[in-house]
C-alpha cells in the first residue's frame, strides 16, 4: 500500500467498467463541505444547483465516467437516528443521482455480520482500491491506494454485501 495515491480524477478518469464508493462515518468535515453543510444547520435547507459549492468539480467527473459505460455506485453505512450531516448528505444526493451515480444506504444496525474494512474507500474496477483516511472530527488526514489482491477483494466483497442489503436512495427516509 502506497500513500503515494494518484489523483482520484486520474483515477476515476482511467476507470472502464466501475467505480465505487463505500462510506461509513457519521459525520464528515472535509473543506468544501463546511460552509453548505453550516448552512443546512441553520436553515435546513440546501443548495442542490450542480453549479454551486463543490459540485463543479465532481459532476464533470461521474458524467464523463458514465457516458464511458461505467457504473458508478456508492453506498453509506449510518448510524439511526442519523446525525444532521448525514440528513445533510441525504438532501444534496439528489445531485450525484442526478449526475448519473447509484446510491444506497444501510443502517449500521444491518451491517454488524458483514466484513467491513477498516476506512472508507473507492474500488475501481474491481483492481484497485483507494482507502481515505479521516480524523476523529471528520476531516481529511490522508489516503493510501493499493492493488493488493486480499484488499480488492475485502473491498469488494464489503461493497457487493452492504449494496445488496442497503436501501435505494428513493426509497430511504432519515
Amino acid at each position: 500500500m502506497t500513500q503515494n495515491a494518484p489523483d482520484f480524477a486520474e483515477l476515476l478518469r482511467g476507470a472502464e467498467r466501475s467505480a465505487v464508493h463505500l462510506e461509513m462515518r457519521d459525520s464528515y468535515a472535509v473543506g468544501d463541505e463546511v460552509e453548505p453543510f453550516e448552512r443546512f444547520r441553520r436553515t435546513g435547507e440546501v443548495d442542490n444547483d450542480p453549479t454551486a459549492s463543490f459540485w463543479p468539480t465532481w459532476i464533470p467527473l461521474v458524467e464523463d465516467a458514465i457516458s464511458r459505460g461505467v457504473v458508478m455506485r456508492r453506498a453509506r453505512i449510518v448510524s439511526e437516528p442519523v446525525t444532521d450531516y448525514i440528513r445533510y448528505e441525504h438532501a444534496v444526493t439528489p445531485v450525484n443521482l442526478a449526475a448519473g451515480e447509484q446510491v444506497r444506504w444501510l443502517p449500521r444496525s444491518r451491517a454488524s455480520t458483514i466484513a467491513l474494512p477498516g476506512n472508507d474507500f473507492w474500488l475501481i474496477d474491481r483492481r484497485l482500491v483507494l482507502f481515505h483516511w479521516f480524523t476523529g472530527d471528520g476531516d481529511w488526514a490522508g489516503h493510501a491506494f493499493t492493488e493488493d489482491e486480499v484488499a480488492v477483494t475485502l473491498c469488494a466483497t464489503a461493497f457487493e454485501a452492504v449494496w445488496a442489503a442497503g436501501t435505494p436512495h428513493e426509497e430511504f427516509a432519515v
